[in-house]
């Protein structure tokens, strides 16, 4: 059965993209800790991140550095922090999070936020990529 991150890879669900390209997507989580947390999953289905081949692991962060880089100059923040848990979902990604201070990572914070303002906050950060 493909995950939910496949399931928005091949379309069958939205999603508030920011970047893609033929490995890789970025998108708006629709449960932010913060306004801007991202998820990065490669488009191939890979259950946990570090069973990534190094090759990939490595396209993958610079990937990850592209989005964050968009992140940072669309939303407020000191820094756009980098997370790793691979719990919730069986297919690896990586959480960008814009924050200032270590208690904005906390997950306990996520909230879903509306679905037009993921998708004007979206548009914004694609503008800045």
């Amino acid at each position: 059965m493909p995950t939910i991150f496949t399931r928005i890879i091949n379309g069958e669900l939205p999603a508030h993209k920011i970047l893609e390209d033929e490995k890789f997507l970025a998108f708006l989580d629709i449960r932010p800790i913060k306004p801007g947390h991202t998820l990065v999953i490669p488009k191939r289905e890979i259950n946990y991140l570090f069973d990534m081949g190094n090759d990939q692991l490595g396209e993958m962060m610079v990937f990850c550095k592209q989005a964050a880089a968009a992140l940072k100059r669309s939303v407020p923040c000191a820094r756009v922090g980098v997370m790793v848990a691979g719990l919730e979902v069986p297919h690896a990604h990586i959480h960008l999070i814009p924050f200032d201070a270590i208690p904005d990572l906390a997950f306990a914070n996520a909230r879903p936020m509306d679905p037009e303002k993921l998708a004007a906050l979206a548009e914004k950060i694609r503008s800045n990529l």
